[in-house]
């Protein structure tokens, strides 16, 4: 293994450490948090309030001394509250572009569920493109920016449906979930005197952040194996219990996520494992089934696991 390759996973364990100090149980879903961000992806976090969703993102912004900004989102949001406006300063008669709290390393868009459709678009282009426009002038977005978006259950109560064009800009899509009643005791003392998050310290900065975002581009991906992720984005688009199936958007994702896992998982090469793993937190959003399955009780997850029955798994595995 290269010495450089070492210090990357090094760094992406220490931040892992630091994670798992301040939301206790959750080893998975922080990896999945860490595979997300080295991929560049953004991520969107469905669950009930008070599960640990806000400390989990304010403890990675604190982590890698990045810049974060929060927005809680409501009806009353505006665009302009999130992309900034310009100003018009009659002094020197020109406009002054006042920025909005999208421009940051990591945004928080907290309950992004409540916000307006309309509002919930102004996050389109800089979620795609790393930019955002005011008045017809583009602004750079800082390098790394990941988008850290929260949503309660859909039945909760002022609550709108995200629509399939930002849902298909979101890499991943998982929830936390409640502790287990040893994890909550543990939580409990924890917690007694101050909170973990009081205490943490940087163990990275952006700059590394960036630096290890290049490498996970290059990551060894078998033609067998990428043949073998291929395959099952295009059977989503061929299941019968399927309406819409993953986009190429989605297929590029998976490629995207398989490699950062990899490293994660301290490999400079993609296996079928990774992509098995990855697969139903970056597809699962994306597809929408038939209404005759889902009044049969189908779930998405269930016809994922159809889909990896029926896609034989490559022999080669490493490269």
């Amino acid at each position: 293994m290269e010495p450089n390759l070492k210090e990357d996973i090094q760094t992406i364990k220490r931040i892992q450490a630091n994670l798992e100090s301040c939301i206790l149980g959750k080893t998975d879903e922080i990896k999945l948090l860490l595979t997300a961000m080295l991929a560049g992806g953004h991520v969107l976090l469905e669950d009930v309030p008070g599960t640990g969703k806000t400390v989990l993102i304010k403890s990675l912004a604190k982590s890698i001394r990045g810049q974060f900004r929060r927005i809680q989102c409501n009806p009353d949001l505006l665009p302009t509250d999130i992309t900034g406006v310009s100003i018009y300063h009659p002094k020197d008669e020109v406009f002054i572009f006042r920025p909005g709290p999208i421009i940051t390393n990591i945004l928080l868009a907290d309950e992004i569920n409540r916000a307006t459709t309309k509002t919930q678009s102004a996050l389109l282009e800089a979620m795609e493109e790393r930019h955002i426009t005011v008045d017809g002038e583009a602004h750079e977005l800082p390098n790394p920016f990941l988008l850290l978006a929260t949503q309660n259950p859909i039945d909760f109560e002022g609550t709108y449906i995200l629509p399939e064009a930002q849902l298909d800009r979101f890499m991943m899509k998982f929830s936390l979930g409640y502790p287990d009643e040893a994890t909550e005791t543990k939580m409990i003392h924890s917690q007694s005197v101050v909170h973990p998050i009081e205490l943490l310290q940087p163990v990275a900065d952006v700059e590394e952040i960036s630096t290890i975002q290049q490498r996970v581009k290059q990551v060894h991906l078998d033609d067998a194996v990428a043949s073998y992720l291929v395959a099952i984005t295009r059977q989503t688009r061929e299941h019968p219990s399927i309406f819409l199936g993953a986009s190429p958007r989605a297929t590029l994702a998976l490629v995207q996520a398989s490699k950062a896992y990899a490293l994660l998982q301290e490999r400079d090469y993609v296996i079928p494992d990774d992509i098995k793993f990855l697969a139903p937190y970056v597809l699962g959003h994306r597809i929408l089934l038939h209404a005759e399955a889902r009044m049969d009780g189908t779930s998405v997850q269930s016809v994922l696991q159809s889909v990896f029955q029926q896609v034989r798994v490559p022999i080669r595995l490493e490269k």
